[in-house]
């Protein structure tokens, strides 16, 4: 990947971590259906202007249900059931929750993306995948019900996050993103409204909270969205996905050094379990470019391997002195010719020098 894109990486990680602390900062002073109604708006704010400047609604009259839809399970739905699940539940297991969003994605697409075929890759992916979160509920939830009504929020919202690439894919994957994703947000902050205005604070809340709704309406709305598609169209889809394996580590610690949550050696254990399980789950495959450098270093590190243990080192003093060998097609220098002449004076002492020509 280009600098660029790794800078866009970097900072989409970050903005699609934090949300959960600011979350969780807002729930004590405003309720969750405000939370979600103020992020909302803020953000369609900040969206449908650039998109009308991209000229980016051409197209979208005619898939105004599943602009609806894709509304519902990407930002109505899912930014209510999440505030509300931090008001029983800490941000870190939100976080470690909602990472296992790629295992409901491949659940999904059993159903409604059959050309999806299970591999056996996958299909332990999902196993492993899926006893982390059984864990994680089953031991950091249980005897609690506050905290398993909580979780089972989170795991909503997590299924809606889940669902909504499919209606991308089957109806609004040829459009602009940003339209859609405007139009969407527009969609929502329209439905949440008198929700929004019913649960509004009865006081004004404190600036700490201001902040924090400002955040999740700029920042890890409208921005994180703006970089997740700028990052989709430098590096593509397969590595703009990753963040999903960064963001738990960056909420996970931010809500122990902000928040003092405790975190267990048993959530880490359930965290790893959960990302490795996405991880195979969507085919257990290295980032293009990661893959490429892996081969490269393989395909490097093998001749050296292969070589004889009698057999010099290209370039190096074989034993007794006399000349350097060196291998075909090369120079002394190890620029690669096309022919070399090695001229040997034989004789001197100490062994002699080898001199050649080589072609470009």
């Amino acid at each position: 990947m280009s600098r660029r894109a790794w800078l866009a990486f970097a900072a989409l990680s970050i903005l699609w971590g934090i949300p959960y602390l600011f979350i969780k900062i807002a729930v004590h002073e405003a309720s969750p259906m405000f939370i979600a109604w103020s992020r909302i708006l803020v953000g369609a704010v900040v969206l449908l202007p650039v998109a009308w400047r991209l000229g980016a609604f051409h197209g979208l009259r005619a898939r105004s249900l599943a602009l609806v839809a894709y509304a519902a399970l990407e930002t109505a739905v899912p930014f209510v059931l999440i505030p509300l699940g931090e008001t029983f539940v800490s941000s870190s297991l939100t976080a470690i929750l909602i990472s296992g969003m790629p295992l409901l994605v491949a659940l999904l697409a059993l159903r409604f993306a059959p050309q999806d075929r299970v591999t056996p890759t996958r299909l332990v992916g999902l196993v492993v995948g899926l006893a982390g979160v059984v864990t994680l509920m089953g031991v950091d939830a249980s005897g609690r019900p506050r905290e398993l009504v909580g979780a089972a929020c989170i795991l909503g919202a997590t299924l809606c996050y889940a669902a909504s690439p499919i209606v991308v894919k089957r109806h609004l994957g040829d459009l602009h993103p940003m339209g859609s994703v405007g139009v969407a947000l527009g969609i929502s902050a329209i439905a949440l409204t008198p929700f929004g205005v019913l649960g509004r604070p009865a006081t004004m809340p404190s600036p700490a909270t201001l902040v924090a709704l400002a955040v999740l309406g700029v920042l890890c709305t409208a921005l994180a969205l703006v970089v997740y598609f700028f990052l989709v169209t430098q590096a593509g889809p397969g590595r703009a996905s990753i963040t999903t394996y960064v963001n738990p580590a960056v909420a996970v610690l931010l809500g122990v050094i902000v928040l003092g949550e405790p975190v267990t050696l048993l959530m880490v254990a359930e965290l790893l379990l959960i990302a490795a399980g996405s991880w195979l789950s969507t085919d257990g495959r290295l980032p293009p470019g990661a893959a490429r450098r892996l081969r490269s270093l393989t395909a490097v590190a093998r001749p050296r391997a292969g070589r004889r243990r009698d057999e010099p080192a290209a370039g190096s003093m074989p034993p007794g002195g006399g000349v350097p060998r060196h291998r075909a097609g090369s120079t002394p220098d190890g620029i690669t010719g096309t022919s070399v002449l090695p001229t040997i004076r034989a004789g001197r002492a100490g062994g002699g020098a080898a001199s050649g020509t080589h072609g470009t």
